[in-house]
């Protein structure tokens, strides 16, 4: 008991002193860039988790355009299986702006439309598969805007799948990279939109239709994953993308921008020579141990679960880290991998967390079993104290 309360007593210290070994250290700052000067009217850089890396006029409410269609295909992608075979209505032949010229009654899968709807931002695409999903275009959107409440974006209304202008369509490019985030976690979204070119059906004949992404920063910028262009003349262009570097994935989106690919070039560079991403916890990393009762062993090592990530500075402060016990004490048996604890790191105002498990199991502990006569034997040859013993039945 003693020395569980001891290693109770030392856990407390650590946990006031934040003392644990850290695993990210300041990277030295490699020609950090100035801060970009752009041509649109909005525009932000953020990582997937939605810290905010630059922003100009990012909560302005604003036309998104095309780009609409991020969140037309986060919506059918999660109500549709892909293979799902669409028929075309006549309501989606002959739709304004951009398309492939569907026919009424062509059948095509939900996979080849979202192609067709993120690679050559079709609006009969769109149009199809909202009807598809819904009884109406108005209901197709509700179900657009309830997704995005469920994101939390008040600034966001959606009154077609296309993203022709409408006075009550709009978003902001805080939101649309929140949307474009969403997107790049879908497995089947972010291979369509990192996809340059691609061929569908033409009609249900032998011939075919070549989709080519409107995207040119896939040939045009290094780590380029994509995502989706827009313009319409009340709008301006607008463009949603992201790239990928040494484990650093961003996020870059320009509303209103005359030139918007230089715009996310310099946007893009900026993120890239300012910020690294670290592994803050390392899955299997050690982080001391907690006291157990009634175990064989008086303490359990503690190791973090999965590996956590952060987007930080290149010359970011040293981390400091802590432990969290879930419960007062720890008592066996102890499975391997059981959470008991979490993990807190802090990086200057930013707070990451991990959970803690145990790196080994701890069976409880089994007294000795005696027989009556081994216990009058014990009484009488032994002038010890009695030992905390359990005696068989006999």
């Amino acid at each position: 008991m003693l020395k569980q309360l001891l290693s109770l007593l030392l856990l407390c210290a650590m946990l006031l002193l934040g003392s644990l070994a850290t695993y990210a250290t300041p990277t030295e700052p490699e020609s950090m860039l100035a801060p970009p000067s752009l041509s649109a009217h909005s525009a932000i850089l953020t990582d997937p988790d939605g810290n905010v890396l630059f922003e100009k006029n990012g909560q302005t409410r604003m036309g998104p355009a095309s780009t609409t269609k991020l969140m037309t295909a986060l919506v059918v992608a999660e109500a549709c299986a892909p293979d799902t075979v669409v028929t075309v209505p006549r309501e989606a032949v002959g739709i304004e702006g951009s398309s492939i010229y569907l026919k009424e009654g062509e059948s095509l899968t939900v996979e080849q439309l979202l192609y067709a709807l993120l690679l050559a931002s079709a609006n009969d695409a769109a149009t199809a598969l909202a009807l598809f999903c819904a009884d109406s275009e108005e209901a197709f959107c509700e179900k657009m805007n309830e997704k995005a409440a469920a994101l939390g974006l008040a600034d966001t209304h959606f009154v077609n799948p296309h993203g022709l202008a409408h006075d009550d369509h709009y978003t902001t490019a805080h939101d649309l990279a929140v949307i474009a985030a969403c997107v790049l976690r879908h497995p089947l979204l972010r291979k369509i939109v990192s996809t340059y070119k691609t061929t569908i059906p033409l009609c249900g004949t032998e011939g075919t239709r070549v989709l080519v992404n409107h995207n040119k920063l896939l040939r045009l910028y290094d780590g380029a994953i994509g995502l989706k262009t827009g313009f319409t003349k009340k709008t301006g262009r607008t463009l949603v993308s992201a790239a990928e570097r040494d484990g650093l994935l961003l996020i870059a989106v320009t509303l209103d921008a005359p030139n918007d690919w230089k715009d996310h070039t310099q946007l893009l560079d900026y993120g890239f020579s300012r910020y690294v991403c670290v592994p803050i916890f390392a899955s299997g990393a050690s982080f001391g141990t907690l006291p157990v009762c009634g175990g064989r062993e008086d303490t359990v090592t503690l190791v973090a679960r999965e590996t956590v990530y952060a987007v930080l500075p290149r010359d970011h402060d040293s981390p400091s880290y802590a432990v969290e016990a879930t419960g007062h004490f720890l008592y066996a048996p102890l499975a391997k991998e059981q959470s008991v604890a979490r993990g807190i790191c802090r990086v200057g105002n930013r707070i990451y967390t991990a959970e803690l498990v145990t790196a080994h199991a701890v069976s409880s502990h089994t007294p000795k079993k005696v027989s009556f006569w081994e216990r009058i034997t014990h009484f009488f040859t032994t002038d010890e104290p009695e030992q905390r013993i359990v005696y068989d039945a006999d």
